[in-house]
């Protein structure tokens, strides 16, 4: 009797062993990484023809200590209709991060937030918080779920003002919803420029 019951608790204790052997060669989920992005270029383009205002933003060192650094101030003419289009750059990959973004759409969404009294159209100050929701914003672009990406907007500005313009770019994978804030998700962009209308 004795033999059967060493014979039973050492099958017992192999098998188990195999069990855990199994478990532990198991390769865990791969996490989502931010996007990586060099170059930040904010277009506006005037309704109805004119010259284009350019917002830039460059992280020099690429992958190094430094973050992304605004190169300039953005100077919108009053009372004018822009379409902004937001291009996101990887140069240490050569790659366009824009692309990324349109490409995995139902897991972005760009936010805005500014200065209040900048613009008319958007009124306020943006959409960046727990409670402000990106549909009063004009976005031009939507999802498959139709909801707003945000690589492209437009912005009616007002008679004058100075002050900052804010974008956000937040990866929601599986979360990104009607009812989803700049503060769900993880942040792959989040700069801001000095912006003067007049």
């Amino acid at each position: 009797m004795k033999k059967f019951n060493y014979l039973f608790l050492s099958a017992l204790f192999v098998s188990s062993l195999s069990l855990m052997s199994c478990e532990d060669t198991e390769t865990p989920e791969a996490e989502n990484e931010e996007e990586v992005i060099t170059d930040v270029t904010l277009t506006f383009t005037p309704e109805g023809g004119g010259a284009a205002v350019v917002g830039f933003a460059e992280d020099a060192d690429g992958s190094g200590p430094g973050g992304l650094e605004v190169a300039n101030t953005i100077a919108l003419a009053a009372n004018t209709t822009y379409e902004l289009e937001i291009d996101l750059y990887n140069s240490i990959e050569e790659e366009s991060i824009s692309e990324e973004v349109a490409a995995e759409d139902e897991e972005h969404m760009f936010f805005f937030g500014f200065t209040e009294g900048l613009f008319t159209d958007p009124a306020g100050d943006g959409n960046i918080g727990a409670d402000a929701r990106g549909d009063a914003l004009n976005y031009l672009d939507s999802d498959a779920n139709n909801q707003p990406t945000g690589l492209l907007t437009e912005w009616t500005t007002a008679a004058s003002g100075n002050g900052t313009f804010r974008v956000v770019l937040k990866h929601q994978p599986d979360i990104k919803s009607e009812n989803s804030s700049s503060v769900d998700g993880s942040t792959d962009l989040n700069i801001s420029w000095d912006i003067t209308v007049n």
